[in-house]
């Protein structure tokens, strides 16, 4: 089974500064995933063509069950409100995917704790200070029927605010006990290792620099596991001709022995 996370900073190319459809279907089947998380979705954003890009990738990588989660109604950057789950077809939203080959028997929704506050951003370019109202942070849960049984896969964006990134993870952590093991946490945690293993107890499963795409010097993107699920058999920081960030990938092979609910 290939697990991959991966921030697609809603399909854009820093070559040509341009979300090209097709060039994102291309990178999402270039991946050849069985399951894949990943963050900075767009759904009918202008920016994007108006496209549902959880639909182009599930096409491209022919997964039959998905879920795009809603973080904000409205356009980052301009307008926009914290996400219900309730807004209308056709609103522009923006957040998160999850997409699997395999069968998947419940879904679930879970939100995260935002900062309450404006708070200054230092921007080294162009070198000002502005303040922020931090976006809302979601998490969604699948449980994914595998040849080998239920597996729980987690995906998540956390905020870029150091501090409260793992004040979500610990909520986080705490709100995924209900669920059955083995569980499996992707996703663009903005921390680096030993960080979320720490935060979470969890076992990292993959030890590769992820960002910035061209030359990257650190871990933002991370795949962890809690409980036993089979051997890691290959591990790969992989980019694409799209987004800031390369794209995660783990290998498993799953060992019905060692495979426990």
């Amino acid at each position: 089974m290939r697990l991959a996370t991966f921030n697609i900073l809603h399909g854009r190319s820093l070559a040509d500064d341009r979300v090209d459809v097709d060039r994102f279907a291309a990178a999402i089947a270039d991946l050849d995933a069985d399951v894949l998380a990943l963050q900075e979705v767009d759904r009918d954003q202008p920016r994007s063509h108006h496209t549902d890009l959880t639909a182009v990738a599930a096409d491209a990588m022919g997964a039959p069950a998905h879920r795009f989660v809603a973080s904000i109604a409205g356009t980052p950057g301009a307008t926009w409100m914290a996400a219900t789950g309730t807004e209308q077809p056709g609103t522009a939203a923006y957040g998160i995917a999850l997409l699997s080959r395999y069968p998947v028997s419940s879904w679930q929704v879970v939100r995260l704790p935002t900062v309450p506050f404006r708070f200054p951003l230092w921007l080294r370019e162009p070198r000002k200070l502005i303040m922020v109202h931090e976006e809302p942070r979601t998490a969604v849960v699948a449980v994914v029927e595998t040849p080998h049984g239920a597996v729980t896969v987690v995906n998540t964006h956390l905020s870029f605010v150091p501090g409260w990134n793992r004040v979500q993870l610990s909520r986080l952590r705490r709100d995924l006990m209900a669920f059955p093991g083995p569980l499996v946490l992707l996703g663009d945690l903005n921390m680096t290792p030993p960080t979320p293993a720490t935060v979470t107890g969890y076992r990292t499963l993959a030890a590769e620099h992820t960002f910035p795409v061209q030359t990257p010097d650190r871990q933002l993107d991370h795949v962890l596991l809690r409980g036993e699920i089979g051997a890691v058999t290959a591990t790969e920081s992989r980019a694409l001709p799209l987004s800031d960030h390369r794209a995660l990938l783990v290998d498993l092979f799953l060992d019905a022995g060692r495979h426990r609910p």
